[in-house]
């Protein structure tokens, strides 16, 4: 009898890891690679617009050469900018890879080093810091291992060996996940108090009376509700909406409307339109290789039968490591949990978890040098160490404001001068609000260590919402 039950158990063992092992390897079924080739080519042409942005506006002049000081990202403190006219020389490099990538030519080397290139130029400045920059950077690193040059491509051509109507459909499923977490998280982010009663859009709106059709609804109270809990039912909803066959069609109007009503509404760049290039991956891909338009894989007829079978050592490895990725990406955007306060106010962990156009912070910085020997207290002039628009951005976010301490006090050591303190008054309303001090200005900012922990010095947000509408305006917003 005991051994009937250790057959049985064995035999029960034995049924749930081939099930197991059929789940998985459903991962491995060929799929047409249509998707995977239309987004290579739709990829590489908004980020030869964007680079073409670069140019058109001067921003590589502005941002990369002309400031003196860079706020780096923690610890990327040892990548500087190309010295002067050698930054124009990398981004037109950038370019020829951005084409390179669109035509699909040394497909794997160029997306490499497009993704290096990148992020490189993501992380020089933490000024220019923006949601969908650290989102190409992820896409730019998924797609290195992705079979994106099967169709249409000139490695296809040049090596007729590379082509295939197929891919492994975890491929797709994986760059599927990615835009999912942007939509996701950015619901999840606005489930917050200011989001709720319509606060930021309530200021946002009534500054865009202008807007085409609606604008003069903008003032209403309830379009302002309407907006705000139309975004966070949007990007909580359209990627299951859009993956339902139902709701398909429905969800890719809404999509393409809400994203180009973004475009005309705020100033957040090539986002909307890559988004709406991205929406189309979520389709089957079916939905693309049924029109002769869009016949660049194969037919979903056309399509080898597929068997489950037990993985290989290859395939495990694969899952592995996409499995480190994904877990990374549904646990980084949730560490501002950790630390204590209002993260749109501390700033701890609100980048990299796609807290997009959330807010609007205004602020008033002024830094001073104290000297403990004479008891005296200098002003420090900000506009003699950055520019406009990083003294903007840095007024408002504690961790700029103290790497520029750090800064400053090196420049006051190579001067000679050891006994000194830096402190700073730092005035910032969030979303309307009465003004209200971040920092705690007896805090030598010098001393304070730079480091991913919490930062006692950072003021706790005690003041409330501000109750009257028509008195206080919000500048920017991210």
């Amino acid at each position: 009898m005991s051994a009937t039950l250790e057959q049985s158990l064995q035999t029960r063992t034995t049924a749930t890891t081939a099930a197991r092992a059929t789940v998985w390897s459903r991962l491995f079924a060929p799929v047409a690679s249509a998707p995977l080739v239309y987004f290579r080519i739709a990829f590489g042409a908004i980020m030869l617009w964007e680079v073409w942005r670069y140019f058109e506006y001067n921003w590589i002049y502005r941002y990369y050469i002309q400031p003196t000081f860079f706020f780096s990202y923690f610890p990327f403190d040892w990548l500087p900018p190309l010295p002067g006219d050698l930054m124009y020389l990398f981004f037109y490099g950038m370019a020829l890879l951005a084409v390179l990538v669109m035509v699909g030519l040394y497909y794997r080397a160029s997306m490499t080093l497009f993704f290096l290139g990148f992020t490189y130029w993501f992380l020089l400045d933490h000024t220019n810091y923006l949601n969908h920059f650290y989102l190409i950077a992820l896409v730019s690193f998924i797609m290195i291992f992705l079979p994106a040059n099967r169709r249409l491509s000139l490695d296809a051509v040049l090596k007729p060996s590379l082509r295939g109507d197929t891919i492994p459909a975890w491929t797709l499923w994986l760059l599927r996940f990615q835009i999912g977490v942007v939509y996701f998280y950015g619901g999840i982010a606005k489930i917050n108090p200011d989001w709720l009663q319509a606060t930021p859009m309530n200021y946002w709106l009534s500054a865009r009376t202008d807007f085409p059709l609606i604008g003069h609804l903008f003032t209403e109270t309830w379009m302002h509700y309407f907006f705000s809990y139309g975004g966070l039912f949007f990007d909580l909803l359209v990627t299951p909406a859009l993956l339902w066959r139902p709701t398909r069609t429905f969800a890719l109007l809404v999509a393409v409307m809400f994203h180009l009503t973004n475009a005309y509404l705020f100033n957040i760049g090539i986002f909307p339109w890559f988004m709406i290039a991205a929406t189309l991956i979520l389709f089957p891909p079916a939905w693309l290789t049924k029109h002769r338009l869009w016949r660049i894989g194969g037919a979903p007829d056309n399509l080898p039968e597929f068997t489950p079978q037990p993985l290989t050592s290859t395939q495990r490895w694969t899952l592995a490591l996409a499995g480190v990725f994904v877990i990374w990406q549904v646990l980084m955007p949730l560490r501002h949990w950790l630390y204590p306060g209002y993260v749109s106010w501390t700033e701890e962990g609100h980048n990299f978890s796609w807290h997009m156009k959330l807010r609007g912070k205004s602020g008033n910085l002024n830094l001073y040098l104290f000297d403990p020997d004479s008891y005296s207290t200098e002003a420090v002039n900000l506009h003699d160490y950055l520019t406009p628009r990083q003294i903007d951005k840095m007024s408002t976010r504690p961790h700029m404001i103290l790497q520029f301490a750090h800064y400053l006090a090196g420049q006051q050591r190579a001067q000679g001068r050891e006994n000194f303190s830096i402190h700073a008054r730092a005035w910032v309303s969030l979303n309307g609000r009465d003004w209200q001090l971040m920092i705690d200005p007896q805090v030598d900012l010098a001393s304070q260590p730079r480091d991913i922990w919490h930062k006692t010095w950072v003021l706790p947000l005690t003041t409330p919402l501000f109750a009257d509408e028509g008195a206080r305006t919000i500048v920017g917003g991210d």
